[in-house]
């Protein structure tokens, strides 16, 4: 496996978008729990966010995307802006969003990083 890439400032700029990417998540889950609306400032949100986290990753770890995380990350951002295009969606794709990133999150190193693509 090549060296990891690194930046200064990179570990806070990481901690900073996660952190506003899971105010979106929340933001999102409130609205759709608490009045069953959909929150387009929340989706676009965890969007941004999203895609600035999957940036980084891919900048420290340019094979990422070969990988089943780096897979599923395109995914769930490809299932968001769903969320966008299709509102009416938006609430079963949350639930399968936040249950399937807790999996693959939480799932052994040598699988989140098993190659899948070539």
């Amino acid at each position: 496996m090549p060296a990891r890439r690194d930046f200064p400032g990179r570990r806070w700029l990481n901690i900073g978008l996660r952190s506003l990417h899971l105010a979106g998540v929340v933001l999102a889950g409130v609205a759709i729990v608490g009045n069953g609306a959909f929150s387009h400032a929340a989706a676009a949100l965890m969007l941004v966010t999203g895609f600035g986290l999957y940036g980084i990753d891919l900048w420290a770890q340019p094979d990422l995307w070969k990988e089943l995380v780096g897979v599923f990350i395109a995914l769930k951002l490809a299932l968001l802006l769903a969320m966008l295009l299709v509102p009416a969606a938006a609430a079963p794709l949350f639930w399968f969003l936040l249950v399937a990133s807790a999996v693959v999150s939480h799932a052994p190193r040598d699988f989140r990083h098993r190659r899948i693509l070539g």
